[in-house]
């Protein structure tokens, strides 16, 4: 579908305005960012994508045994999508973080 035709110049100007910059390439296996752990609201706890304790991710501690595993299970299908550092966010200049 075409935008309506009082959007397409302001599109047009908008685009021109973001800098796009290519996220760096990184493997699965990767090294696992360094991160200090922290102490979280009662609520939240760290969960890790491998058994080592690396790959930290923080999840809500309420959920079952179950929905654990299952969200980890997710999580480490898609660990290549999660941003674990400012700089792996697509399209974020490396200069503004």
């Amino acid at each position: 579908p075409e935008p309506l035709s009082n959007q397409k110049d302001f599109f047009l100007t908008l685009h021109k305005d973001l800098k796009f910059v290519e996220p760096k390439n990184q493997s699965e296996e990767d090294e696992p960012p360094k991160v200090e752990l922290k102490e979280f609201q009662p609520h939240l706890e760290y969960a890790f994508l491998v058994d080592n304790g690396k790959w930290p991710v923080i999840i809500a501690k309420d959920l079952s045994s179950n929905e654990k595993t299952a969200l980890i299970n997710v999580l480490k299908t898609r660990k290549k999508a999660i941003a674990w550092k400012l700089t792996d966010i697509k399209g974020i200049d490396p200069e503004f973080c």
